[in-house]
């Protein structure tokens, strides 16, 4: 680019308001965002509309994470051969005509397929999404711009349960999917309008790096297909699990080493050369992590251990958007006077402090306290997302946008998945161990035991059992009892090892250049 070129881009402005482009962009990866998430509620009704089994219909699911897992960490390369603003057009229409398959599929091959397909365009909208906003703002007001992101990233997750429990016994599940079709054509046709390319965006030769395609294809095609039906499959105790954890190191493993390599790679790895970029990818992944766990833990407890319907249990999380929303401006506003790698420290260590408060579960605890454990989490998130998201780009140089998006929202999304997984395995495996500790007490030569089977005896005789059977229905209750226990325990388990987590991150932040806002700091 000669001089005069260099100094057109330097100076060069979106011709339409850059918030209408923000607001457009951000509401479109809101769409793809909330899919994620708005399926799970629906499973149980997709299995008996389409004739299948829960755990088949939950390819459904696998097959959509699969492919956005892929197409995240590409999204960059594709940008820039097919220019972002194509490319968003491109993954935003695909994603909306695949969801009007999927609504109107008539097996669960046919969802599968066309929820690949959704997976596979949907993936390109977050990262270019970001890498728009990053084009369209200038540093000093990146901060505000990706408070708008932040809403969406947050917000999307915990509402999809809701919407999704809504849509279901309201309608059918097919409105899951429909639900799409009006607000992706409207997103399209605004996004159309308003969204240009800046003129640094260089668009790549037709060079394919099939190798590095290939290899990251396997590798994180196999990784979430074994965080996915990991659970269900018993883990490593499965034949198939292990053929996919070794098929994912191969293939990540040959992936990082080809691209370190290749003269023309699909990704460039050399945004890792920016300190401040490669910590941020660190903390985002931390604050994935955390995101999806808490999401997903909180209203399992609720409809496992408390016998919540799914509706009320995504009612728990919906407040906690909300605290968000009324958070983040206020942390921009903190940015322009405090160090942001302080503000971050801040957010994990009011997250670490959330955990161990959402530790103090009981077998009757309350919706209000719930929702409060949920809000306190959620109120770390938003001194996390738009301060990581700002000081990650903001030694950046801008012609390596494209990439950094994309290995930006791969590692929140793939450690989104690990949390989950994650989560959800150390349930399983604290509640078994907390069994197995209580069990030592239910005995006959324990006393107090003998007095709490006495005490069902009891009332069950008040209220009117027959003599015979009132030992066998007190055990019976005293066992479902300690099995309660047991549970409430393995899930404040998982709340502490969370925490612990987030307070370990904390030390990390310091290592971030001393930057406020969205200005450029002094080091890489």
């Amino acid at each position: 680019m000669n001089v005069p070129a260099q100094a057109d881009a330097r100076g060069w402005k979106p011709t339409h308001n850059k918030w209408a482009i923000a607001v457009v962009v951000t509401f479109a990866a809101f769409m793809e965002i909330l899919d994620t998430t708005i399926v799970n509620v629906a499973l149980p009704h997709i299995a008996g509309g389409l004739s299948t089994s829960f755990d088949n219909a939950t390819w459904t699911l696998t097959s959509y994470l699969v492919a956005n897992g892929i197409v995240l960490t590409i999204s960059g390369w594709l940008g820039e051969v097919f220019g972002s603003k194509r490319y968003f057009l491109i993954c935003l229409g695909m994603f909306t005509v695949a969801s009007f398959f999927c609504g109107t599929a008539t097996s669960l091959s046919q969802l599968v397929v066309f929820r690949l397909i959704q997976g596979f365009f949907g993936g390109g909208l977050q990262p270019t999404q970001q890498a728009i906003i990053l084009d369209t703002f200038p540093p000093e007001q990146r901060a505000a711009a990706f408070g708008v992101t932040a809403i969406a990233t947050i917000v999307a997750p915990v509402l999809g349960p809701t919407l999704g429990g809504y849509l279901t016994d309201t309608f059918n599940w097919r409105w899951v999917f429909l639900i799409n079709i009006p607000i992706g054509a409207a997103a399209v046709f605004f996004a159309s309008v308003l969204v240009e390319d800046p003129p640094w965006l260089k668009k790549r030769s037709g060079h394919i790096d099939f190798v590095g395609l290939s290899l990251i294809t396997l590798g994180l095609g196999s990784f979430q297909i074994m965080l996915d039906r990991g659970e269900d499959a018993d883990w490593f105790g499965s034949r198939f699990i292990q053929l996919m954890a070794v098929l994912a190191a191969v293939g990540i493993l040959g992936a990082i080493s080809w691209l370190l390599i290749a003269r023309k790679p699909v990704v460039n790895l050399d945004v890792f050369k920016d300190r401040n970029f490669a910590m941020g990818c660190v903390f985002i992944s931390a604050t994935g992590g955390v995101l999806y766990a808490g999401a997903v833990v909180i209203p399992q407890f609720a409809q496992t251990v408390i016998g919540y319907t799914a509706t009320w249990a995504g009612l728990i999380l919906s407040p906690g958007g909300l605290v968000v929303i009324f958070l983040i401006p206020i942390v921009g506003r903190l940015m322009k006077i405090i160090q942001t790698r302080f503000i971050i420290a801040a957010g994990f260590f009011i997250m670490g402090a959330a955990f161990l408060f959402s530790s103090t579960l009981v077998s009757n605890i309350d919706f209000g306290t719930l929702v409060l454990m949920r809000a306190a989490q959620t109120a770390g998130l938003a001194f996390l997302f738009v301060p990581i998201s700002t000081i990650a780009f903001a030694t950046l140089p801008r012609t390596l946008n494209g990439d950094a998006t994309a290995l930006f929202a791969m590692f929140r999304n793939v450690f989104g998945s690990i949390g989950i997984s994650l989560a959800s395995a150390m349930v399983i495996e604290r509640t078994q161990v907390h069994q197995s500790y209580l069990a030592q007490w239910a005995t006959p030569f324990h006393q107090p035991f003998n007095e709490l089977i006495a005490r069902y005896e009891r009332a069950l005789t008040a209220m009117g059992y027959a003599a015979g059977a009132v030992h066998d229905v007190a055990v019976g209750r005293v066992y479902q009892l300690y099995r309660t226990q047991a549970s409430v325990l393995g899930y404040s388990d998982v709340f502490i090892y969370t925490a612990i987590v987030a307070f370990a991150v904390v030390p990390l932040c310091f290592f971030l250049s001393g930057v406020k806002g969205g200005g450029r700091g002094a080091a890489h």
